[in-house]
């Protein structure tokens, strides 16, 4: 019986097995696509630099450097002028009725 089963042929049409020109389109464009995102992702990795380490003494003491490691960060600020009000101040906000 299994004998009978392997040796009868399903009932195929003429195009049985062919691929479409379609097909052909699409995985051409596919690689299209692939082609371009490599080169371009080949350009951005040649935009990184090979070390991600501040370079020398001089960037020890940025404020991004010195916020990273704990220290206080010296900022310059103009004693004159008085402070600007942040966007949590209730100097602007309308008077609340309850």
């Amino acid at each position: 019986m299994v004998g009978i089963l392997l040796a009868e042929e399903p009932n195929r049409g003429p195009d049985y097995g062919k691929a479409s020109p379609v097909g052909l389109l699409v995985l051409l464009l596919l690689l299209v696509g692939v082609f371009f995102l490599w080169r371009s992702m080949g350009r951005q990795i040649k935009k990184v630099p090979a070390s991600f380490d501040p370079p020398g003494p001089a960037a020890a003491e940025s404020p991004e450097v010195a916020s990273a490691t704990g220290a206080p960060a010296a900022v310059e600020s103009d004693s004159s002028a008085p402070p600007e009000p942040g966007p949590g101040s209730d100097s602007q906000a309308a008077p609340r009725g309850g």
